[in-house]
């Protein structure tokens, strides 16, 4: 494994031809898939959903996925993306009625387990659930929409995150996500960042996705 993780978030590539686009940023370099599911009602945006994550299996995309559900209720969608194929299923706090039994159902079907906290959301949840989880995700700009600029004062929520993991001594991943480009990727991973998770900085590039994936990784020396 690389110091670093990368994960390309598709929301921000091209739908007209998703496999090919997956497969093309895979090649140049890229670790996980971050597949974000919103439902226009948690968050202010309509994406895709379960039957697309099993397209993108069955065209054989076989690199770790990580399914962010922006969704409310949540239960539901967690057994259909994780019979879809989902590697890494994270949700949101706001979005269960009981966080604890959301994780245990992730980990029923056979994923991983992600909580995800919004730039207003206190990290004060993991008090609770800190040895059932396997990735905490730290949204650097408000969930919804590709192309945001990074809040800066997330740097001291990704610090404080990081340091709880250390503390409690646990296997967590840390991935970061949102607004993340070449001029701050640097500082986003020396706050303790594992995974840098890249929307528009990749799919949205003039540079061919090798070329800014290696740009990517030489910041990140």
């Amino acid at each position: 494994m690389n110091k670093y993780l990368l994960a390309a978030s598709i929301l921000s590539a091209n739908f007209s031809y998703l496999g090919k686009e997956i497969n093309d940023v895979i090649i140049a370099g890229i670790d996980i898939i971050h597949f974000d599911i919103m439902d226009n009602h948690y968050v202010p945006n309509l994406t895709i959903g379960p039957i697309v994550l099993k397209s993108l299996r069955d065209y054989g995309i076989k690199n770790l996925i990580d399914v962010h559900l922006m969704v409310k209720p949540v239960d539901n969608l967690i057994i259909s993306c994780a019979k879809a194929g989902a590697d890494y299923i994270t949700f949101h706090p706001e979005c269960s009625d009981h966080i604890d039994r959301s994780i245990s159902l992730i980990k029923k079907y056979g994923c991983k387990a992600g909580l995800a906290f919004n730039p207003s959301t206190s990290l004060h949840y993991l008090d609770y659930i800190m040895d059932k989880l396997d990735l905490i995700l730290i949204m650097s700009v408000n969930p919804g929409f590709g192309g945001q600029k990074f809040i800066p004062n997330i740097f001291n929520k990704i610090i404080q995150a990081r340091k709880i993991i250390n503390q409690n001594k646990k296997n967590i991943l840390l991935s970061i996500d949102g607004g993340i480009n070449i001029n701050n990727i640097n500082k986003v991973a020396r706050s303790g960042a594992d995974i840098l998770v890249l929307g528009s900085t990749i799919f949205k590039n003039s540079l061919s996705y090798k070329k800014i994936i290696k740009q990517i990784k030489i910041e990140l020396k």
